[in-house]
């Protein structure tokens, strides 16, 4: 079988040996295509993943072989997620999912960027859904990444009509915008590019070009009684929105960290001392996350049709490469 596999600061597409069961319960599935996600993007371009890698995990696939208690059938088409939390340590317990010990071992095998995967018993039991008949299959891709998004939300734990300003709107950043909006929120988004900043109001939510800091504060104020906002959710990797940030929220609002930032700045301690802020992360989404994010894209509150552009299996360094440079808002690799 072929997968993309990171070599010397390139995705290169190879050829492995087939995927099997190894004596487990699970399914085989065929890959049909899998979302770019930015871990994908950060893993490669920090070098955090070793050479041999194979990156991607927004996928969506069609099983072909099948070991399982669950319901699943051959032929079925489905959407999951890579991560699985054992529901029973103190991180699950605590709501912190993500940073279940468990969550963080398993995966999907070898990564989404492959002609087949091996899906465990426990990721058909648990994060594994049907694709709804009325997504296509690009837009499954979105069940993962809209999962982390609804955590996010979630997390933050704000009141109905809070304003709340979306800092950074990359594909992520439109998927945290209208899932705010899809929980009540009245939703502002910036970016520093027009298309983007467009492509959120065509989805009849208020948004504006941030480049100028005193014009887009002035805006934000007039919009907040003159207070700020109650929350700021950063979806920009940019060292710089952390201080954009403290000038937009209001004193005793939250900031929700849904980024890393190359310089890894953090947020001044006196500011959230003084001011009475909060600042939490959010990262990857819980199993009642990814229910609810099928939910949002089936009934259509979230409508993720066009943001992607699609590549063949064999130019997905290109994908990379126009991801990182900003060509595109979202790539999706079409494997099958």
């Amino acid at each position: 079988m072929k997968v993309a596999v990171i070599d010397n600061d390139k995705i290169l597409v190879k050829k492995v040996e087939d995927i099997n069961f190894g004596g487990k319960k699970g399914a085989i599935v065929k890959v049909l295509g899998c979302g770019l996600c930015g871990s994908d993007i950060v893993k490669f371009r920090e070098k955090i993943s070793p050479d041999g890698t194979v990156l991607g995990h927004e996928i969506v696939a069609q099983i072909i072989e099948i070991n399982s208690e669950t319901a699943f059938k051959k032929g079925d088409k489905i959407v999951t997620s890579h991560h699985i939390p054992c529901g029973e340590c103190i991180f699950c317990k605590s709501g912190n999912v993500s940073m279940c010990r468990h969550f963080k071992k398993t995966n999907i095998v070898p990564g989404g960027f492959s002609e087949f995967v091996y899906l465990s018993e426990e990721h058909l039991t648990h994060v594994a859904r049907l694709l709804p008949e009325n997504l296509d299959e690009i837009e499954g891709s979105f069940y993962e990444p809209l999962g982390c998004c609804v955590r996010a939300v979630h997390r933050a734990d704000l009141s109905k009509n809070s304003n709340v300003l979306v800092v950074g709107l990359g594909s992520i950043g439109i998927l945290m915008s209208q899932a705010l909006k899809a929980h009540g929120m009245n939703v502002i988004g910036c970016d520093l590019i027009d298309e983007r900043v467009e492509i959120l109001k065509s989805f009849c939510i208020d948004s504006i070009n941030s480049s100028d800091l005193e014009d887009t504060k002035k805006y934000i104020f007039n919009k907040t009684e003159n207070n700020g906002v109650d929350a700021v959710f950063m979806t920009s990797g940019s060292d710089r929105a952390i201080d954009f940030a403290l000038k937009m929220v209001r004193n005793g609002g939250k900031i929700l960290v849904f980024a890393s930032t190359p310089k890894n700045f953090g947020y001044a301690n006196n500011e959230i001392y003084y001011r009475e802020l909060t600042v939490l992360g959010s990262y990857s989404p819980a199993p009642l996350d990814l229910a609810e994010s099928l939910e949002l894209l089936k009934t259509g509150q979230v409508k993720v049709k066009n943001l992607s552009t699609v590549y063949d299996f064999d130019k997905i360094n290109t994908a990379f490469d126009d991801t990182i440079s900003n060509k595109i808002l979202k790539a999706y690799i079409k494997i099958a």
